[in-house]
């Protein structure tokens, strides 16, 4: 008796991260020019950057740095923001958003989020508003802006200096007009897993070419240069210039920006016509603000309905990995991490951070995705929901 015909093996998928580059050929050989030119550190890419940058956002100063934290440190220093001082944050952002007021010798006062759109409910900022408060830190959380006009309305009335966390909005609009475009000072994150990448590294969008002055001697450890060996330092500065090589990456990829974000937008609309699909609905999962307009759609997040699971994120995270499926936790709440709750901050403070803080769950989207690749995700996470839903 002959044997059984060997069943066909299935085919393996390969492991899809959460978020992944997209690097074309003409950028990796224009790094390559660069590395041979001899100039590797801050120098003719920088410059080149920094203009196309300026002209995107519409003509306004923009300096680059090595990453989008330290522009926020140096917004709040050319702001005058320091010791005595407080400046209203959202508690549901990577924690540098805050780290930098701690940096410069102020105290973050944070603000519950909205939890429709996740970041900063502007609502309840006017009541948190003291005479000690000097400047608002907003955040545009996985590239969805926060209200613009109502942002720069409010720090108006209160003569508070704006320092929007736009790390996650670069390539997001309001009303029509680019973000980083208008208001006051914007900062961008170009760190790998963002919309465009420098590998690391970012830009700050000033009011005036004096303030492009001063974010030029805090990038360098207070500089200030003169003729052929005149040199001036009137300020402390740190080390945050931007290397050549990491600006030629930022160069090559700035012209695909758009396309990048019509895939993103392509990628979010699959999610939403599964995840709302009537057999998905009963999972309670709660999804994103459904905005293709004005949102670069930087991470694709659903809020896990906790009081239905019978286990933690951290399982569900497991579970897709297994599945060959990466996710991220983006982000826990803030104020509940040791160092700022030794400033005094508790559970309970921010109820809805604190429940969005304990389930987001940050889905695969980048631009190399396809849509089989979001079907796979959403039946993977159906799949293990399903196994722990309880009545």
């Amino acid at each position: 008796m002959s044997a059984p015909p060997a069943a066909t093996p299935k085919p393996v998928l390969p492991f899809l991260p959460f978020t992944r580059p997209t690097i074309d050929d003409e950028t990796i050989a224009g790094v390559v020019e660069v590395l041979k030119s001899g100039w590797l550190t801050s120098g003719p890419q920088v410059k080149a950057l920094e203009a196309s940058l300026s002209e995107y956002c519409g003509g306004r100063p923009v300096r680059v740095f090595n990453s989008g934290t330290c522009t926020m440190e140096i917004a709040l220093r050319i702001a005058g923001v320091g010791p005595g001082h407080e400046v209203i944050t959202s508690p549901l952002s990577w924690v540098a958003t805050s780290n930098v007021v701690l940096e410069v010798g102020a105290r973050p006062v944070f603000v519950d989020i909205d939890p429709v759109t996740r970041n900063l409910d502007l609502a309840r900022v006017e009541a948190a508003i003291t005479p000690a408060t000097r400047a608002i830190i907003p955040v545009d959380l996985a590239g969805l802006p926060v209200d613009r006009d109502r942002l720069h309305a409010l720090a108006q009335k209160h003569r508070l200096r704006v320092v929007e966390d736009a790390a996650q909005a670069f390539g997001s609009t309001w009303q029509g007009r680019r973000i980083g475009a208008f208001g006051d000072f914007v900062s961008f994150s170009f760190h790998p897993n963002k919309n465009i990448t420098t590998i690391e590294g970012g830009a700050l969008v000033l009011n005036s070419e004096a303030e492009a002055k001063l974010a030029e001697q805090y990038r360098l450890q207070g500089v200030v240069r003169s003729g052929q060996d005149g040199m001036e330092v009137e300020l402390v500065g740190g080390k945050f210039n931007l290397t050549d090589v990491a600006a030629r990456v930022g160069l090559g990829q700035l012209p695909h920006l758009e396309e990048f974000t019509e895939k993103r937008r392509t990628l979010a609309r699959e999610y939403f016509a599964l995840l709302r699909a009537p057999e998905l609905q009963r999972l309670g999962l709660r999804l994103p603000v459904p905005d293709f307009a004005q949102s670069n759609w930087h991470m694709f997040q659903v809020i896990l309905p906790e009081e239905r699971l019978g286990v933690k994120r951290a399982d569900v995270m497991a579970e897709m990995h297994a599945a060959g499926i990466a996710t991220g936790a983006h982000y826990p709440a803030i104020h509940l991490f040791a160092l700022y709750r030794r400033q005094g901050w508790k559970p309970g403070d921010f109820p809805h951070a604190e429940y969005a803080g304990r389930n987001i769950l940050t889905l695969p989207l980048f631009p190399a995705m396809t849509k089989d690749d979001v079907s796979h995700v959403v039946r993977a996470l159906a799949a293990i929901l399903s196994a722990h839903l309880q009545s």
